[in-house]
């Protein structure tokens, strides 16, 4: 865990991830209020702006993809599996250390967006109630969306150890593949992976149904925990190279 904590640090890959975040959530936030359908006096506004943060947990599924696909993809996995031999020992620190960065991405994601809500509100007339419980639901759900997408990533990455394909393959679910599936499964669509982290944030989505946040929380800690077991499956008994 040392080991994957010093990798953290001495690479930018996650700083300019972070970064990246925080421009995405400045950028939303301002285009929520600016397309002229947000009302500053309806508390729901608030919650969904702040919902910003968990939209950007697509940066936290790209950390933990690279956590394990980019070392294959810059051949240090090799001299990783020989300082450490037992591979599940390797992914589980893998995804103990990207999770709680995925936390962090979370926590910080979160302040700039209650930040950006509060400036555009204050604009509007209007004020972020930090006393709301609903507020603080939203900012719940994002962090866990985070931590959980960070994870799923980190067994995408293990998975599909090509940063190519597997950046590729996230993205045309997130995309394409779960809007499809979705129509065709109807109302089970709902916990598929992307609408259970949506039911993360309690924000209501006109024209979507969606879980209970309770549910969808512990799909999406499902969907990650299946991820990783298959991962240090798999890793433990394919070749390094």
């Amino acid at each position: 865990m040392r080991t994957e904590i010093d990798k953290l640090r001495s690479v930018r890959a996650p700083l300019m991830l972070l970064l990246a975040a925080q421009l995405v959530i400045v950028a939303g936030v301002s285009g929520l209020f600016l397309g002229g359908g947000a009302d500053a006096a309806d508390p729901v506004t608030a919650r969904r702006a702040v919902a910003h943060a968990g939209l950007v947990s697509l940066f936290s599924l790209l950390l933990g993809i690279l956590a394990v696909a980019g070392e294959y993809r810059h051949r240090t996995i090799t001299d990783t599996y020989l300082g450490t031999p037992r591979r599940g020992r390797v992914i589980a620190a893998k995804l103990a250390v990207h999770t709680a960065a995925g936390v962090v991405f979370g926590l910080v994601s979160s302040v700039v967006a209650m930040t950006a809500t509060a400036v555009w509100l204050s604009a509007r007339g209007g004020a972020l109630d930090l006393g709301s419980s609903a507020i603080w639901g939203t900012v719940a759900g994002c962090v866990a969306w985070n931590a959980c997408f960070a994870a799923v990533g980190v067994g995408v990455g293990a998975l599909i150890r090509n940063v190519t394909a597997a950046v590729a393959a996230a993205l045309a679910w997130l995309a394409l593949v779960e809007g499809i599936a979705g129509q065709l499964l109807g109302d089970l669509g709902r916990w598929l992976p992307f609408r259970s982290a949506q039911a993360l944030e309690g924000v209501p989505f006109p024209g979507i149904d969606l879980l209970p946040q309770w549910a969808g929380g512990l799909a999406l800690a499902g969907y990650a925990a299946v991820f990783v077991l298959l991962a240090a499956s798999v890793t433990v008994r394919r070749d390094v190279t």
